[in-house]
Order: structure tokens, then sequence, then C-alpha cells
């Protein structure tokens, strides 16, 4: 087992500070959490651009599709607490869900993105209409033969999980956050933000342009608005870019999808009790770690790897990960956002990471500043080895 030393904490500070260093945080904070305590937590920086507002304990950043983690644990709590199997039809909670040929599809196989709907095919629909676009996702037929192949969703997702929890439980699932897991663990982390901590929210700045990715395939995709990529991205409608999220209306909204406002300290801390394995039981905790789509991505254009609602690590065809995001055990399990947010779970070391921040970077699953922080954690060399396991 990993434990987070001195020598661990000294890595993590060089490398937050060097982010800062190397110009590309405005402000950030990153934080982990083992074995039930906090064990390190930098945070500093602005809240803004023209450096006017410090970033402190008390600032809360719009996490993107960090959110995609909270919101997994959500639908799967309330699929749990009502007994319902994963390889249960979808229908079997949602009938509507089985119209358009989808009455086979698992509540597993939606939850690991291989249901063929990573695509809303309904124009008009805006963001903030989260049942509106659920009953059109309902209707619609699947992109591919679900099951077959899996294609991250990264804006009809959300909406999918909200229904879920909808129909197991009556709630939304920014309310059912809050019951289940917000309160019982005092967490700053909120799908909906209460107006009363607006003033304690920092701004969302786009990347730089000396930041800007080489096109790739996942950049060429997203370029052409016929593809897969393209569409995926663009539907619900609104909420493009780092500009358009710095309102109270949007912060207000209860977007499952992307729309999760908080700090490290909480998904650090909510990471590290489902690490603990806290909250599930019997085959929905096993579900948290267990791959159901691993390989290529139609979406992202990589390969990727979904457990029950959450990203892990992909492996190749040896059993070797193709990538460290989430640190070096292939247990790992959680959920980056756009712009470089990330937060997981490390249930073979007992660790929660959680990583957010303002200024954001382009590309998708870059090695950039987050991924400097987690290779420092686990003392990651070359090849992906930590540095424990190098001396072992």
């Amino acid at each position: 087992m990993i434990r987070v030393d001195e020598a661990a904490v000294a890595r993590v500070r060089t490398a937050f500070e060097d982010n800062f260093a190397r110009g590309g945080e405005i402000g950030a904070e990153v934080c982990v959490w083992q074995d039930g305590r906090e064990v390190l937590r930098f945070g500093g920086g602005w809240r803004d651009a023209a450096a006017t507002q410090p970033w402190t304990e008390d600032t809360l950043v719009f996490c993107w599709s960090a959110t995609k983690g909270p919101g997994a644990a959500c639908a799967l709590h309330a699929l749990q607490e009502a007994g319902v199997p994963l390889e249960a039809p979808v229908a079997s909670v949602w009938p509507e869900f089985g119209a358009a040929g989808k009455d086979r599809i698992t509540l597993a196989e939606l939850l690991a993105h291989r249901s063929g709907l990573s695509a809303l095919g309904r124009s008009g629909l805006d963001v903030f209409d989260l049942q509106g676009v659920a009953s059109a996702l309902a209707a619609q037929a699947p992109d591919w033969e679900p099951g077959t192949v899996h294609g991250y969703a990264p804006r009809t997702f959300g909406y999918l999980l909200d229904a879920l929890v909808r129909r197991t439980t009556g709630k939304p699932l920014g309310e059912y956050w809050r019951e289940v897991f917000g309160a019982a663990l005092g967490l700053a982390f909120w799908i909906g933000l209460p107006p009363e901590l607006d003033s304690r929210m920092a701004r969302m700045h786009a990347a730089r342009t000396e930041d800007l990715v080489e096109p790739g395939p996942f950049e060429r995709a997203l370029a052409d608005r016929a593809t897969l990529t393209a569409r995926s991205f663009a539907r619900p409608e609104g909420l493009s870019g780092a500009a358009a999220i710095n309102r109270p209306e949007v912060w207000r909204a209860s977007i499952p999808s992307f729309g999760g406002i908080g700090n490290a300290r909480s998904l650090a801390r909510f990471y590290e009790r489902l690490a603990a394995g806290e909250f599930f039981r019997g085959p929905w905790r096993e579900a948290l770690t267990r791959r159901k789509s691993n390989g290529p991505d139609l979406v992202l254009q990589q390969p990727t790897a979904f457990s029950a609602g959450f990203m892990m690590d992909p492996l190749d065809p040896s059993g070797v990960k193709v990538r460290p995001t989430f640190g070096p055990s292939s247990a790992a399990f959680g959920h980056p956002g756009a712009g470089g947010s990330l937060a997981f779970a490390d249930p073979e070391n007992r660790i929660g990471f959680a990583y957010v921040m303002n200024r954001m970077e382009s590309g998708v699953l870059r090695e950039t500043r987050p991924a400097r922080l987690v290779r420092a954690l686990y003392g990651i060399e070359d090849g992906g080895r930590s540095a424990e396991s190098a001396r072992g």
C-alpha cells in the first residue's frame, strides 16, 4: 500500500507551485484524503483573472464533467436502495425509455456509455430543460447497436442519470446528492448552488492561446459538425465555453452532466469514502471498479474505460494501463472535467484525490496540470510505475 508521506506531500507542493510558475494557473486547489483524514491540501492564486479576489479555503468553482462522478453515485445508490440490479433493463424503472428498440438496454450498459445515446438527436432543446431532454432521449433510437461498443456521452449522460434518480426516488438528482452524500459528509459541493453562496464563486477562464494543442483525431472530429463527436458535444444546446457559465442562473441550475460546483476538499473526501467502501454494498459496490467498457471510444477518439458511470484508465490487451490519469492502481475510478478538473477514488490505497481550477486548458485527457499532480502524489516515473512499486 502506498502511504501519502512527507515526501509525497513535498512532491505535490512542488508540482502545484510549478503549475503556477509555468503560467497556466489563475487559481487552483488540490486535496488528498487517505484513511479518513485529509493528508494534503494546497490552494492559491486568484478567483478572477484581474487578480483582485484571492483564492481562499472558502472558494467554490465550476467543475464541469467532474460532476459526473457524484451524479453516477446518485444513480447507482438510488438503484441499490430500490433493489434494482444493473443487469435489469433501463425500461424496468423508466418505461418510456424502451421506445425505438431500446427495451433491452440494461442499466449497466447505460452507465458504461454503451447505450448508443451519446448524442441528442432532437435540436432546439436547452441545457436547462432536464426533463425535456430526458424525454427526447427516451424516444430516440440509438446511434449504434447497444452493448457492442462505447462512446462517451459528454452532455446527455447527466440527463439520463437524473431521469433514473427521479424514477426510483421521486427526487431530482441534485436534491438526492445533498441528502445522501453532501449533507452526510458535510461537503461543499452542489449540483445546483444555493444563492447565498454566490459570493464564494471563482470565475472560469478559457485556455491560453499558447496552450492550445495541435489538432488530433478528437479535435478534427469535433470540428466536423456531421461526426458523432461533434453532435455529442453540441446538444442539448447552450453553455459552450468558459465565459458562458460565469452567471448565477447557470450556477443555480442543477445540470448533472457538468454543472457541479464545489472545492477539491469536498470531492477528495467524497471519493475517499467511496474508496473505503462507504455507501455501497454487494454488486453495486463491485460495480464501481468493474470495467464495463474498455477500448476505442467512438466520441473521444482514443481508448477509454468506464465502470458503472465512472471513468477508469483503459487497459491494453495485456492488462497494463494505457495512461495513469487516476494513478497506478487499476482499480481507481473517478471522472475528469473539461479544462483539467479531476477527482477519483483509489480503493487499493484508500485514497481520494481532487484537483479544481479556474483556468481551463484545451484538449481532452491531457498529460498536463492535473497529471503532474497525480504523478507527484504517487511518485510515478516514466513507464507509469510509482516510485514505491519501482523500489519493490
